[in-house]
């Protein structure tokens, strides 16, 4: 059986230390929703998030804000739906 992210104590570990950002307003956005989501995020769930996180801070806040919208590589349907779900957050 393949390990994922809901059965890897090291897998939810990292993907908590990702959500970890040098602003403020990304960092309390991103703990409030893995407070409250992380032990049922799906794998795709957790792939939308692993995407997010590569993107610096400030481009970060203009997605979770709605200043921006998704474009490029993260233009993909899994990545809209948890960007939606953080927003709400």
């Amino acid at each position: 059986m393949p390990v994922n992210h809901q059965t890897d104590p090291a897998k939810r570990a990292r993907l908590r230390w990702r959500g970890r950002r040098g602003l403020l307003e990304n960092d309390l956005i991103l703990t409030r929703f893995l407070d409250a989501h992380e032990e049922s995020l799906t794998d795709d769930e957790v792939d939308a998030f692993s995407r997010l996180m590569e993107l610096a801070d400030n481009d970060l806040m203009g997605l979770l804000l709605a200043r921006k919208e998704l474009d490029g590589e993260l233009d993909l349907p899994h990545v809209h739906a948890l960007l939606e779900r953080l927003r709400r957050a």
